[in-house]
């Protein structure tokens, strides 16, 4: 066994080995632009980018024409928002979300608010799971977009996005899901959820950073959306020469939703990426839960005054988060430098404020500052598990026998009593 060890799976995960070598080609013998359709360089390159897109709608269960590329997630949830409210501001100015969304979702939200549009952040319980009724009470003839994520990035649960999409269909409402934590972890079929945008990215899942997707549903209903970049054309010709014949799908790149010459390296690495998930998925999530479980297990049952975060089944497999009472959680991390672990959500942890995500569970400030996110992925092994829950088991423990507070709440002072002098 190595170290560092890496336990950080869902803030980003290596290149699988298989992932870099289909992309290599496409670097420097098949470097063409897949917009080029006079010669055979941009045919080599499109029918890679084809390939992958092919994968990509295969997963979940798309159309191949249904799946937009992007630069990742983020810019998937802000197209997927922004671009709807654009498109369909004449029909309302509504959209529903949660407060526990990542935040590219929730300031998304929160730009769309300075323009004068309604938010409605839906609270969760104490699982970090949405009420579908709250959802359809919060409806009203002026709501043009539900947003809800798939899995949570910190906590790992998994909302009931089926029973959603069915109440967003019987509304006429059209349903976003951002699925980044979730595709190529769990099955995720967007005709069975009734998505009809969803967004995910390949560095989740052990492809390249720098390129994700957004899902557009084509048909029933046949979503449509402005687009935040120019450039295209939506005519046919484009950068990089005339064209033979017309434009793929309505036009411009992308379905003329997003412009840009695509990174086709990066693309047949997302495609090659998805397709080691749907090959690999049923094994790979027992393998990532057992060791979870065991993870888990290892830890909760040494010592006295860990919670568990976020909800006890519904959740991804490889999550595990897990607060500590009476210890700080970046005194935690520095007490196991060798692991890579973290605390709160990564996109925010510059920030010492305690996890907005576990603020919404009700966890209070202290738990929520003591709170660490283990993630588990196709690389780790199960030495790496027993180390990370010996010296996990030991600067707990450490930070403890240190902390006048743990001595005093051990001695039974109840610590919300307590009046702390001020001088």
């Amino acid at each position: 066994m190595k170290l560092p060890i890496y336990m950080d799976n869902h803030s980003t995960t290596p290149c699988d080995p298989r992932v870099v070598d289909a992309m290599l080609p496409y670097f420097t013998e098949k470097f063409g632009n897949s917009a080029s359709r006079n010669h055979s360089f941009g045919w080599e390159a499109e029918e890679g980018v084809d390939q992958a897109r092919k994968h990509i709608a295969n997963l979940i269960h798309a159309d191949a024409k249904e799946i937009v590329f992007t630069s990742g997630a983020t810019e998937s949830d802000n197209l997927a928002l922004k671009g709807v409210v654009e498109m369909y501001k004449e029909k309302g100015d509504h959209i529903i979300t949660t407060s526990t969304e990542h935040r590219a979702v929730i300031d998304a939200a929160k730009s769309l608010e300075k323009k004068g549009v309604k938010v409605t952040y839906l609270p969760v319980d104490k699982t970090g799971r949405v009420d579908p009724d709250d959802v359809r009470n919060a409806i009203t003839d002026k709501t043009i977009l539900i947003s809800i994520m798939l899995a949570n990035n910190e906590i790992g649960t998994i909302h009931p996005i089926a029973e959603i999409g069915k109440i967003a269909k019987e509304k006429g409402v059209l349903f976003h899901c951002d699925a980044t934590q979730g595709v190529g972890k769990i099955p995720v079929d967007v005709q069975e959820l009734g998505v009809d945008l969803m967004s995910f990215t390949a560095h989740k899942i052990y492809g390249p950073k720098g390129i994700g997707a957004l899902y557009v549903r084509r048909k029933a209903p046949r979503v449509r959306l402005a687009p935040m970049i120019d450039g295209g054309g939506h005519e046919g010709g484009r950068r990089g020469g005339a064209r033979s014949g017309p434009p793929p799908g309505g036009g411009g790149h992308e379905r003329g939703m997003r412009s840009g010459t695509l990174p086709v390296p990066l693309v047949v690495g997302f495609g090659k990426a998805i397709e080691l998930c749907a090959q690999e998925m049923p094994e790979e999530s027992v393998r990532t839960m057992a060791l979870r479980d065991r993870l888990q297990d290892g830890i909760m049952g040494a010592m006295e005054e860990v919670y568990l975060n976020g909800h006890p089944t519904e959740r991804l497999p490889g999550n595990l988060n897990i607060s500590f009472a009476y210890v700080e959680g970046e005194a935690l991390l520095m007490g196991v430098k060798e692991i890579a672990l973290s605390s709160g959500s990564a996109c925010t942890s510059a920030t010492l404020e305690p996890s907005y995500v576990l603020r919404a569970l009700g966890v209070g400030s202290d738990l929520a500052h003591s709170s660490i996110r283990f993630g588990i992925g196709r690389f780790t092994t199960p030495e790496e598990v027993e180390y990370t829950i010996d010296r996990m088991i030991k600067a707990v423990n450490h930070l403890r026998e240190m902390s006048p507070l743990y001595e005093m709440a051990k001695e039974g002072v109840d610590l919300k009593t307590v009046q702390w002098a001020v001088h």
